[in-house]
């Protein structure tokens, strides 16, 4: 026996790690059917831990299995866009409420200067690299709300949605219009933590997802 060959579990969680990224990156698109010789090909493993990561992906709500085909990528329906982005809402406005009263100001100033640092960048050219900045920013607006819940299974929830919303943005990006009201949306709901304020905290993380269906072109 080989005693350097990698364990079943190992390559399993290798296949599902490779698979994961590629969803998230955008190398399969949303709506996007892909074999099980093409994921086999693309993720460079044997089919029986692909197969399960494929299961595994589909446990998690990023794929659908098609038997003996290979699987469909979660793709942005308007059903799906108002659920995912709905569960993150919920836990925002829990732990925007959290965050407000925990009144950890070094860490909400910093995240208002960086907010404002690209919302007064915004008014002039738009740049691929302010485009990441954005995206950046956004992202660690809503993970410290995440982080906030201080709950580890909350926080894994909030994860894997995480990376449901990344394969939905590939369908449509932040666009250049967006980055500027986005970031006075997460001011606003900041400047509502820093006061201490748990409700209005709560309030404007409403209505930052109500701003945010309304640009996927969804509405109440």
């Amino acid at each position: 026996m080989d005693d350097t060959a990698p364990e079943v579990p190992q390559l399993r969680e290798q296949a599902f790690v490779k698979l994961r990224q590629l969803l998230v990156d955008g190398g399969l698109r949303p709506g996007q059917f892909v074999s099980m010789p093409d994921l086999v090909r693309q993720l460079g493993l044997p089919i029986a831990p692909v197969r399960e990561a494929v299961k595994r992906a589909e446990a998690l709500s990023l794929v659908t299995v098609v038997p003996k085909r290979g699987a469909f990528v979660m793709d942005a329906t308007p059903e799906t866009i108002r659920h995912t982005f709905d569960l993150r809402a919920i836990l925002d406005q829990e732990g925007a409420r959290r965050l407000a009263l925990r009144h950890d100001a070094q860490r909400v100033s910093a995240l208002r200067q960086a907010h404002q640092d690209v919302f007064d960048a915004a008014h002039g050219t738009i740049t691929p690299a302010l485009q990441q900045r954005a995206k950046e920013v956004d992202w660690s607006m809503h993970q410290t709300l995440a982080d906030a819940l201080d709950n580890p299974i909350a926080r894994d929830l909030y994860a894997a949605n995480r990376d449901r919303i990344s394969i939905l943005q590939h369908a449509r990006p932040l666009l250049p219009d967006r980055i500027g009201p986005a970031m006075a949306e997460h001011l606003a709901i900041l400047e509502c933590i820093a006061a201490g304020d748990a409700n209005t905290a709560a309030d404007a993380v409403r209505a930052h997802y109500a701003q945010t269906l309304r640009w996927w072109g969804l509405f109440d």
